[in-house]
C-alpha cells in the first residue's frame, strides 16, 4: 500500500477588521482636537499617533520639540509644548478616543469601508468609514548635528512663536525667499540686529519682500554664506558660516538663528490618492477639511501652508471633526445612527 496523503490544511482567509467610525492618523493639535471633538459625538475614533522619532514626525507632532510655548490661548504663564500635547491627549482619552503609537504606513480610499496597514501588517490594522488625515508639516532644517540639541533653544523655525524671547538680542535668519523675509521683518519688532543669511548673491523673494527688508534699518546680509555648525552645548551661543565661494569660515555670536529655507507636507502615504497642490500640501474645499475623496477629510499643518500655528491646526481638527461626523449622518452611521 502507498503512504497515507498528508492531510491537508486549511487556510484562515484574511478578513478585514470591522470598521470604526473614524479612523484619524496624526497626533499634532489637529488630530487631537479632532479626537476630543469625535469622542464627544460618541464616534469612537481610533488615532494613529504615530512613532517615536527624533523629528516632528512622531506623537505629538512638533509640539514635542518646542520648549516654551507662550501663544497659545489660556496660558497666561506659557506651557513646554509637550506638556500641552499631553493634555491634549489626555483630554481625547477621557472621552474614549483610542490610541495606537504604530505609523500608519498604506492606505486604501478607492472603497468603503477605508482601509489603513501600519508597518508590514496583512491584513489591515484598520479599516474606518470616515478618515481624518492630520499628518502635519515638517520645517526644513539645515542638517546639523548640533539641531536636535538646540531646537527651542536659541534655533526655531517660527518667528511668529519665538520672536519675544530675543527682545534687545542679536540672531540671524537663514534663507532668502518670501519666508525668510517675512520672518527677518517680524523679527526686527524684537531684536537690535537680524543678519539674513543666505548662500547665494542675491534674494530669491518677491520683489515687494525684498524692498521692505532693504528699506529696514534692522536687518543686514550675509551674502554667499552657508551655517556649517552652531555652537552653544545648553543654548545657542554663535553659528559657524562659510563663504561659498572662497571658503573662508568665521564665527559670528548670536543669542537665536531663525531657519526659514522651506517646509515639507507628511503626504507621501496619500500620493496617488488625494488630491494635492504642487507644493505638496492637501487641497481641501473652501471653507471645509473634505479632500476629493467623499468621507476622507483633511486638516491642520497638513494642509495649511500659511498659517502653521498650533491653534489654527487645532480650528481646523474641530472643523474635520464636524465635516466628519455630519457626513457619517447624511450616510446613515456614525455614532448618532
Amino acid at each position: 500500500m502507498g503512504e497515507a496523503a498528508a492531510p491537508r490544511r486549511l487556510l484562515t482567509p484574511r478578513v478585514n477588521p470591522p470598521p470604526h467610525d473614524v479612523a484619524i492618523i496624526g497626533s499634532g493639535p489637529a488630530g487631537l482636537t479632532a479626537a476630543i471633538y469625535c469622542a464627544r459625538a460618541n464616534l469612537a475614533p481610533l488615532l494613529f499617533e504615530g512613532e517615536p522619532s527624533s523629528t516632528g514626525d512622531q506623537p505629538g507632532g512638533q509640539l514635542m520639540i518646542t520648549t516654551d510655548v507662550e501663544n497659545y490661548p489660556g496660558f497666561p504663564d506659557g506651557v513646554m509644548g509637550p506638556d500641552l500635547m499631553a493634555a491634549f491627549r489626555a483630554q481625547a482619552a477621557r472621552f474614549g478616543a483610542e490610541f495606537r503609537t504604530e505609523k500608519v504606513s498604506r492606505v486604501d480610499f478607492s472603497q468603503r469601508p477605508f482601509r489603513l496597514w501600519a508597518g508590514g501588517s496583512d491584513p489591515p490594522a484598520a479599516t474606518a468609514r470616515a478618515v481624518i488625515v492630520s499628518t502635519g508639516a515638517q520645517s526644513l532644517l539645515l542638517g546639523l548635528e548640533a539641531e536636535e540639541r538646540l531646537m527651542g533653544r536659541g534655533l526655531s523655525t517660527c518667528a511668529t512663536c519665538d520672536g519675544f524671547f530675543f527682545t534687545g538680542r542679536e540672531i540671524a535668519v537663514v534663507g532668502g525667499g518670501d519666508s525668510a523675509m517675512e520672518e527677518a521683518l517680524f523679527l526686527t519688532k524684537f531684536a537690535t540686529k537680524v543678519t539674513v543669511i543666505h548662500r547665494r548673491d542675491q534674494l530669491r523673494a518677491s520683489k515687494i519682500m525684498q524692498d521692505r527688508a532693504f528699506a529696514s534699518d534692522r536687518i543686514e546680509f550675509l551674502w554667499n554664506h552657508i551655517v556649517t555648525d552652531l555652537v552653544g552645548a545648553e543654548a545657542l551661543e554663535g553659528v559657524k558660516v562659510q563663504h561659498t565661494e572662497s571658503g573662508a569660515e568665521h564665527t559670528r555670536p548670536l543669542a537665536g538663528l531663525f531657519v526659514a529655507i522651506g517646509h515639507r507636507p507628511n503626504t507621501d502615504l496619500f500620493a496617488g490618492s488625494l488630491d494635492m497642490a504642487p507644493n505638496g500640501y492637501l487641497i481641501t474645499e473652501a471653507g471645509s477639511t473634505r479632500t476629493n475623496v467623499p468621507g476622507v477629510f483633511a486638516c491642520g499643518d497638513v494642509q495649511d501652508d500659511v498659517y502653521r500655528q498650533a491653534v489654527t491646526a487645532a480650528g481646523s481638527g474641530c472643523m474635520a471633526a464636524i465635516d466628519a461626523e455630519r457626513w457619517l449622518e447624511a450616510q446613515g452611521s456614525g455614532g448618532h445612527r
